[in-house]
């Protein structure tokens, strides 16, 4: 069945062809989603692609990724671990985490530096760059980031999603 563009505009009500128009790019109505919007987990993942938009939109002039910016906190947060600790702590794996590595290290931003006790293992540390640079991106993710998530939900709707995701987190 064809249904021309005249057609569908006049059958539907001003907000949903507004809200039409944001959500399917083709001009065409928005998906239903069903049971779908009641799915913890594609909600969730929904909620991380707009947080990590905006955090990405934050953090353009530093080029510092959600993945990127953990490191270098905790990296500084814990000086004299190790990587493999690190990619560990944040579920980044091995090969992930070196390619990682090797953008932040071409950066000047962190440093790998073989360990004492272990040869095979490296230590990482932040350079004096990568300590500006963090000091920086705290900043931008406090005033800009974490701001409009506080202006969002405001501080005890906050606590409880923190208290809420953690557990999903740590006991699920």
């Amino acid at each position: 069945m064809t249904v021309s563009k005249t057609a569908e505009k006049s059958s539907e009500k001003p907000a949903e062809t507004a809200k039409g128009r944001k959500d399917a790019a083709d001009g065409c109505e928005a998906l239903q989603l069903g049971e779908l919007s009641e799915q913890l987990g594609y909600v969730l993942k929904r909620a991380q692609l707009k947080v990590f938009e905006n955090f990405l939109r934050c953090m353009a002039s530093l080029q510092l990724t959600p993945a990127q910016f953990s490191v270098l906190l905790l990296v500084e947060k814990n000086p004299g671990r190790n990587q493999t600790e690190i990619a560990s702590t944040l579920g980044i794996l091995r090969p992930n985490f070196v390619a990682m590595l090797d953008n932040l290290e071409s950066r000047d931003l962190c440093a790998r530096i073989r360990s004492t006790n272990d040869r095979r293992s490296h230590i990482l540390v932040l350079t004096d760059k990568g300590k500006a640079v963090l000091a920086r991106a705290k900043k931008l993710v406090a005033t800009k980031h974490e701001a409009r998530l506080n202006e969002l939900l405001g501080p005890s709707n906050r606590e409880a999603l923190l208290g809420m995701l953690s557990k999903i987190a740590n006991e699920f």
